[in-house]
């Protein structure tokens, strides 16, 4: 069959899988470097035996431990959320234009992006029921079944939702979020209930909590709008036409970046003791903090890719992309590995382990997601759950 009769004989709903050749660099080498930063934001979660202090740090570490977790606290914490939150806006504004382009309607395009974003909570409530109660694929999902109406607006009416989210967020949203984290504590135990039956209970439990909650206090809808506009700007497609604003934010975001969490690292590092006002406060900056720095993280990563673009998808810039081309089964592989490795109800090779290892174990993972993710790529494969998740989006293929 021609290329026309292909396309022809290819229902509307279900566009072609974009090619490498139509991929653009940037936003996958973004998505690879975000993934190095979950693992490492996500792995304290799974370490155990030790007590915590009243700030919810591990008890007992070195002073390597202590200045492992300054600097993570210091440029990571809360910045992988935001930064895979404007990339999945930008993930849907992607897949809508293409839809579009198709002639698809609007109804017809949520419907799609609808669909795939159910998929999205099921995968991310399996996820959290059975490896890791931190999961974000369910709320984003919420959030994403929300953010659809957002795909046919006018760039002026989407700026008006991202605006009015934003401010919500910042008034309502975070401060209330900045609360709640200052009272986290490790979960109760559950009694005589087999450790991995607490995992699967705690896990379904913690999903649904924090579903309602993104949506009550709107934690996402803002970043994904941004993400939309960022789509739509062209900023991350093509960085070589905005030079000049990319580096205005990156410069900006990493000032932000490390003004606003310098306070909540200092509790890290063991130098501040402050009381609880003061240490809700610091929160809430790093949170609010976080979500530039995400853009602005995002914003650096175009620029790289455009300093790396000679290099195309080969070399570092290459197995970057590569990860992010594949970044739901890379995400999901972060937990596969490290949940059995380190849980107690796994080889509980966590307990007493200090931050600083923890922090190498995470690298290590990320390492092995990398090459994962470039022998895929050799062999012209996608992800796994890339596939799963188109078939059950759009179908089986039609030939």
């Amino acid at each position: 069959m021609s290329t026309a009769t292909q396309q022809a004989a290819r229902p509307p709903g279900a566009p072609a899988s974009i090619t490498k050749a139509e991929r653009s660099l940037a936003p996958d080498i973004a998505r690879g470097g975000m993934l190095l930063f979950i693992a490492l934001a996500n792995v304290p979660i799974h370490l155990w035996g030790m007590t915590t202090d009243q700030y919810n740090h591990n008890t007992g570490q070195s002073t390597a431990d202590h200045i492992a977790l300054f600097i993570e606290q210091l440029v990571i914490a809360e910045r992988s959320r935001p930064m895979f939150a404007i990339l999945y806006g930008f993930g849907i504004a992607v897949m809508a234009s293409r839809m579009f382009a198709r002639g698809m309607d609007p109804k017809g395009v949520r419907k799609v992006l609808r669909r795939r974003s159910w998929w999205l909570v099921a995968f991310g409530f399996l996820h959290a029921t059975f490896l890791f109660f931190g999961d974000i694929l369910a709320p984003y999902g919420i959030t994403g079944l929300i953010a659809l109406f957002f795909v046919h607006l006018s760039d002026q009416a989407l700026k008006k939702w991202l605006w009015g989210s934003s401010l919500y967020l910042v008034l309502i949203g975070l401060p209330l979020l900045a609360y709640a984290y200052s009272g986290g504590s490790a979960p109760p135990a559950m009694g005589d209930l087999p450790l991995y039956a607490e995992q699967m209970i705690m896990g379904a439990s913690a999903s649904i909590t924090v579903m309602l909650v993104s949506v009550f206090l709107a934690m996402f809808l803002p970043l994904v709008a941004a993400g939309m506009v960022l789509q739509r700007s062209g900023w991350i497609d093509h960085p070589e036409r905005h030079l000049p604003g990319l580096k205005r934010v990156f410069v900006t975001g990493m000032a932000v970046n490390v003004l606003s969490s310098l306070p909540y690292a200092l509790v890290a590092l063991g130098t501040w003791e402050p009381s609880t006002v003061p240490y809700v406060s610091s929160i809430y900056l790093t949170l609010l903090g976080g979500m530039y720095a995400g853009l602005g993280y995002i914003c650096g990563f175009a620029l790289l890719a455009h300093r790396l673009r000679r290099f195309g998808r080969r070399g570092v810039p290459g197995a970057l992309a590569a990860v992010g081309e594949r970044s739901l089964t890379s995400y999901l592989l972060q937990s596969i590995i490290m949940a059995p490795l380190l849980t107690a109800w796994g080889f509980g090779l966590g307990e007493d382990m200090g931050y600083l290892a923890a922090f190498g174990v995470a690298f290590g993972t990320w390492l092995v997601t990398v090459g994962i993710a470039v022998m895929l790529d050799r062999a012209g494969r996608r992800g796994p759950f890339e596939v799963l998740l188109r078939r059950l989006t759009y179908g089986p293929r039609r030939a």
